[in-house]
């Protein structure tokens, strides 16, 4: 190989090593949305198209997944006609996948007049020139691995910059967008109940409102990732401390929270549970079926649907616990539950314990006439169980059905007088009123 003389090395000499040696050049209109490749070479002979369209182009360099082909979901393509403008010369190191391996490339954009028409340059860098820095990523994203979305805001200016997509790219990415247009895109993310109050804490008044210079806060909600899926996320703004008290410039990130708030939701849903059960017999407690009536309540008078209430009552329960003991008498509880809710497992019912006793069924699609039917069939069902060493046992039942002006006492107080007539009349019997 010749030695080069740079003293007889010439412009055109240049141009000439440019054309041998560099990977890829593409010409690219945005605002025709097309580009036309000038020469290419190596990883991107088949990887690119010779012509296209510009988002195409854009979307296949790196709105993609870092170290991966596999691209974002569809929701963040809104984005991309964003990340194809550029202000002035712009170059970044992005990583792309081909045939399942990792290059990483050298992307230089220069802006030709002011008319949205692009030169891109893209080279093949040798891997091994960043194995320090790809191992000091590596232990930076270990760290920081739960934040997902960071930029920088100037509320007065209504820009963004320093855009950093984690899972897409470990550089900052190009993105020409205003604040106000962000804010609206990105809501279209956010989960529909939850873009109320992603509004109302994004708003730009409320921001210059609420946040003093060097405060931070945040809120969680659920929002959409590059992968399509909904995930718990926490959005954090912090206002830059600057020397001007007009300066209204914010750190925003987006922290995923979904494993932690998934485990924290399992373990609110246990206490809420065990909150909501009695604890001998595993049904719901007379707090949650107090609930459970107020509920069946507001439904009747929304939608006048039949709904019936039963209690029902262990006839002389008492001389159980006297002869036998209080052992066999929470056996006999556990059992009459089982037997209960065997029955009504089939039905849209809810069952629970009312105290002591006496237990409390929900029908829900069940008119007068059906209950009093469901209630003959439990208590012979019961009077005919064997309950072991205590043998046979009977019950009162009490029925009534929901009015659509109904309160909670009227409800009740029906259903307990029923119950009170079940038993005046000699137990194991039905009543209704």
């Amino acid at each position: 190989m010749n030695k080069i003389n740079i003293d007889t090395f010439s412009y055109e000499n240049a141009i000439e090593y440019i054309k041998t040696s560099v990977d890829a050049i593409f010409i690219a209109d945005g605002a025709a949305d097309k580009y036309k490749v000038l020469s290419k070479s190596g990883i991107f002979t088949d990887f690119i198209d010779d012509t296209g369209r510009y988002k195409d182009l854009i979307e296949k360099l790196w709105y993609h997944f870092n170290n991966s082909d596999e691209t974002v979901a569809e929701g963040y393509h809104v984005f991309i006609p964003t990340s194809g403008k550029f202000q002035g010369k712009y170059s970044k190191i992005i990583n792309i996948s081909v045939d399942d391996i990792t290059h990483i490339v050298q992307m230089t954009i220069y802006p030709i007049e002011n008319e949205e028409v692009y030169l891109f340059i893209l080279d093949e860098l040798d891997k091994s020139m960043f194995i320090d820095q790809e191992l000091t990523t590596k232990k930076v994203a270990a760290i920081q691995n739960t934040y997902l979305f960071s930029m920088y805001i100037d509320l007065v200016k209504d820009t963004t910059s320093s855009i950093s997509v984690t899972e897409i790219s470990d550089e900052v990415i190009n993105q020409q967008l205003k604040y106000s247009d962000w804010r609206m895109m990105i809501v279209n993310m956010i989960d529909e109940k939850d873009q109320p109050t992603f509004l109302e804490k994004t708003d730009p008044e409320y921001l210059k409102k609420n946040f003093a210079p060097g405060r931070t806060s945040s809120f969680d909600c659920l929002m959409m990732n590059l992968e399509g899926k909904y995930i718990w996320v926490k959005l954090i703004f912090c206002r830059a401390e600057t020397s001007n008290a007009d300066d209204f410039r914010f750190v925003f990130m987006v922290q995923n929270i979904h494993e932690n708030s998934l485990e924290l939701l399992q373990t609110l849903k246990k206490y809420e549970q065990l909150a909501s059960r009695d604890s001998l017999t595993g049904i719901f407690n007379h707090g949650r079926m107090e609930t459970e009536i107020g509920n069946a309540i507001t439904m009747k008078k929304a939608e006048n649907k039949n709904i019936s209430l039963m209690i029902l009552d262990i006839d002389f329960f008492k001389h159980v616990n006297d002869k036998f003991g209080h052992t066999a008498g929470d056996v006999t509880l556990v059992k009459f539950t089982k037997v209960i809710s065997d029955y009504i497992r089939e039905h849209n019912a809810v069952l629970g314990r009312w105290g002591g006793e006496e237990f409390v069924i929900v029908w829900y699609d069940v008119s007068m006439e059906e209950a009093l039917k469901y209630a003959e069939d439990i208590r012979c069902t019961i009077a005919k169980e064997d309950f072991g060493n205590i043998g046979q046992i009977t019950c009162s039942i009490g029925v009534t059905d929901l009015h659509s002006l109904d309160t909670f006492d009227d409800a009740f107080n029906r259903m307990d007088r029923a119950l009170y007539n079940a038993k005046s009349s000699g137990r194991n019997c039905v009543k209704s009123v």
